[in-house]
């Protein structure tokens, strides 16, 4: 438990000190004195300075930082952010959010080259050099699936009635239609599902309903057929960089189409808020099916930072950039004060639903 706490702290800020570096290293590339790059927040516990940028560890470990010059307070040097031309600034700005880009399309390369990425295929495809499984993508609420404790990411390998095996032969089942046809003939009767979950194998009873809600089936979970397909090194790169595209495309939809369904009143939208803590709890989950699936939960999570830091609200690099886009049109900058009371007001508002949603996450642990 404490190895699995560490390595989730561990990657979270790995990938908040990739996102600040991305915005160092286009600072340092324009001439912007950096004054302090700072792992963790103050207070501080060690500093070092090199060349002209403090290089510090600190108490609090949610993350990092970089303090530009010029970047919160006006400043005449020709060495502060804010005498730059506005391309320069913007740049700056975008290579934070670039970063969780490049973070997603260097995890997808190493997973496509090395180990194959998961990929829901048909019944009827046949993979090459690699075996199918059927896995749980999503579990209902309060669905005999969620009762008898399945989880998204659980991969089903054998069906029993009672004691009675579903095939005679031991071979993993290989086919949705093989579960969904099993529960179909057997609704009302306890069944044992086996399940694989990371290294784990465990068998779960469960009775399938005879009359479930509408959208949910029997047993109240989504399956798709899944295969690790994985391509020639040089592949990869090409592969990993059409994979992050379809991801950066698929998850603004997938959230648009979840928040219609919320609002249409639907009981299971497959839209849940969590913050950090379900977000650890999530990381977590994932790292027990499979160091695979979790850097493919990493990857995700690169890529849903990027699309929320490049959201037009103040205290977010989106934000910032926003108030270039004004400066630019109006050709002189936003007014400083105003500027920074919307930054804090939504820094603050952030702060507040963060908070609301880690509390909700803690009561949903217990």
């Amino acid at each position: 438990m404490l190895f699995t706490i560490i390595i989730v702290l561990f990657s979270l800020i790995a990938l908040t000190v990739l996102h600040e570096a991305g915005h160092f290293l286009l600072a340092k590339k324009f001439g912007v004195k950096v004054e302090e790059f700072g792992i963790g927040y103050p207070p501080k516990v060690y500093g070092k300075k090199f060349g002209r940028t403090i290089y510090s560890l600190n108490l609090l470990p949610f993350g990092a930082f970089v303090r530009i010059l010029g970047e919160e307070d006006i400043s005449d040097s020709q060495e502060s952010f804010s005498s730059k031309p506005i391309w320069q600034r913007a740049l700056i700005l975008l290579g934070g959010v670039v970063s969780f880009w490049v973070v997603a399309f260097l995890i997808f390369t190493l997973i496509i080259g090395v180990g194959g990425v998961p990929t829901a295929i048909t019944d009827d495809f046949s993979p090459a050099e690699t075996s199918a499984y059927v896995q749980i993508l999503q579990v209902s609420p309060d669905s005999p699936a969620d009762l008898a404790g399945i989880k998204p990411g659980d991969i089903i390998t054998k069906l029993k009635v009672k004691s009675e095996k579903l095939k005679v032969e031991e071979e993993n089942i290989s086919q949705a239609k093989e579960v969904q046809n099993f529960v179909g003939e057997h609704k009302d009767e306890e069944i044992i599902v086996f399940l694989q979950r990371g290294e784990e194998n465990m068998e779960i009873a469960l009775i399938p309903r005879v009359n479930p809600p509408q959208g949910e089936g029997a047993i109240g979970v989504i399956l798709a057929r899944v295969a690790n397909l994985k391509y020639p090194w040089y592949q990869a790169p090409i592969q990993a960089a059409k994979l992050t595209f379809q991801q950066t495309k698929a998850i603004p939809l997938a959230l648009v189409k979840a928040i219609k369904s919320r609002i249409g009143g639907e009981k299971d939208s497959g839209l849940q808020f969590v913050g950090p803590i379900g977000i650890g709890q999530i990381m977590g989950q994932a790292m027990h099916q499979g160091w695979g699936n979790y850097l493919m939960l990493i990857a995700m999570i690169s890529i849903w930072m990027a699309l929320f830091n490049i959201l037009p609200v103040p205290a977010l690099d989106g934000g910032r950039l926003f108030f270039l886009v004004i400066e630019l049109i109006k050709r002189k900058p936003v007014n400083h004060k105003i500027e920074q009371r919307l930054t804090a007001a939504f820094f603050f508002l952030m702060v507040a639903l963060m908070a609301l949603v880690s509390i909700k996450d803690i009561i949903r642990l217990f």
